[in-house]
């Protein structure tokens, strides 16, 4: 029997110790086995620990929310009491509201998910400077070399950026495309890919037949389903809804209600189209990646031979793209500042994979499945920086993320990168 791989460390564990130190109430979410519970046992040894896996403790918190909790409160002295799995009991908010309302102490409780019980709870807005919710996603890929957070974002936000300041590990195309089969899942990600893709399949039913249960009453688990099985052809690509509704053959509200379940419950990501806030969006639509690119992978039968020559050359495109953005969303809070992520495209078909917005700043990120780059392959993001372009009069700059080993200025702010400085 092997040994377990050894425990990486997780770079939201700065911010977790911080958010307990600034608020009575730190909400943990994340996907199914991406470690949360892992990380707050580590984490708070010496805490009140309980889980509402455990029938038992889920029928009594239930049933008297208030006066368990007391209790639970009673018993750790030591650390906060850490409710896993907390979404299963809804009533725990207004109980957990009425408790730290009372007791003004900093981090009382710790609760994990797979979605965020607050979201559409009535006391969300009374929890406001009570409460702070963290993300946990899958590790990245700076986790999984055992290297410290990314601060690329940060560094293209500078007002002059040297590439020096960089570093890129000489990455072979086939490594590149081991990371994206493998994923971020601590204990899925190392199996070999027949034994990986059959539980990464699994993760997903499992997510389709009980979290999704959590969140709304899914009537049609086959329309789900199919819905997913879209969602992974479609990574890192605009979703027409109506299109989608006559093509899984779903009402818009239903089809809609999946979406929103996934978003909550961490498996994709909606990126907003990015606008400059004078006008109309150039369009509307958003554009989707799922979470993990291994399980994009699973869903979609993709192996090492799927990227071969005489393969689909669109194969790795998708792929990549959702891997670099869900690098840089893993890295995001641990930067100085705080960025929304958004894609652009212009009625013309003028195109950006990523604008990330901070402090009236841009940076305009496109991701290239080739070992090579040039000046065109920085046509949409000169001509959005340009006096005709919608970026016009804001400080930009631009970054091409590609498969070669070379980091390269082209002048005017424009920088090409090989994705290893994702976690250089």
């Amino acid at each position: 029997m092997s040994s377990p791989a050894p425990l990486l460390q997780r770079h939201l564990v700065a911010e977790l110790q911080d958010a307990l130190a600034a608020a009575r109430v730190v909400n943990l979410v994340g996907p199914r086995q991406v470690g949360k519970t892992t990380l707050v046992r580590d984490l708070f040894p010496h805490s009140r620990f309980v889980t509402l896996d455990d029938a038992g403790t889920l029928a009594a918190l239930s049933a008297d929310p208030i006066g368990q909790l007391e209790v639970l409160t009673s018993q750790s002295e030591n650390g906060p009491v850490v409710i896993d799995e907390a979404q299963r009991a809804p009533g725990l908010a207004l109980a957990i509201k009425q408790i730290v309302d009372k007791d003004r102490r900093k981090g009382q409780f710790v609760l994990t998910g797979s979605s965020n019980l607050f979201s559409r709870a009535a006391v969300a807005d009374s929890l406001a400077g009570r409460m702070r919710t963290l993300q946990l996603w899958p590790l990245s890929a700076s986790e999984c070399e055992e290297r410290p957070v990314s601060r690329l974002i940060d560094w293209a936000l500078q007002d002059t950026c040297d590439v020096s300041e960089l570093s890129a590990p000489v990455t072979p195309r086939a490594k590149y495309i081991e990371k994206i089969l493998e994923g971020g899942f601590p204990e899925i990600r190392l199996l070999d890919i027949r034994s990986r893709q059959r539980l990464y399949r699994d993760h997903v039913n499992a997510i389709i037949d009980r979290d999704i249960a959590d969140i709304l009453a899914v009537r049609k688990g086959q329309g789900l389903s199919r819905l997913v099985d879209q969602l992974a052809a479609r990574t890192a690509q605009e979703l027409n809804i109506a299109e989608l509704c006559r093509l899984l053959q779903l009402r818009h509200e239903t089809t809609q209600n999946y979406l929103d379940a996934l978003i909550r419950l961490g498996f994709v990501i909606r990126l907003p189209a990015w606008s400059a806030g004078e006008g109309k969006r150039d369009i509307k639509n958003a554009k989707w990646h799922l979470v993990d690119s291994g399980i994009t992978a699973a869903l979609r039968q993709l192996v090492t031979t799927s990227f071969e020559i005489g393969a689909s050359p669109q194969a790795l495109g998708g792929l990549l793209e959702s891997y670099v953005v869900n690098e840089l969303i893993r890295a995001a809070p641990m930067q100085h500042h705080d960025v929304r992520f958004n894609h652009w495209r212009s009625a013309d078909k003028r195109e950006i994979d990523l604008v990330l917005e901070a402090n009236n700043r841009l940076v305009a990120v496109e991701v290239k499945a080739s070992s090579s780059v040039s000046l065109d392959d920085f046509k949409s993001i000169r001509w959005f920086s340009s006096a005709q372009g919608p970026g016009k009069g804001r400080p930009i700059k631009g970054i091409v993320f590609y498969l070669g080993e070379n980091k390269l200025t082209f002048g005017n702010g424009l920088y090409a990168l090989p994705v290893s400085t994702l976690w250089g």
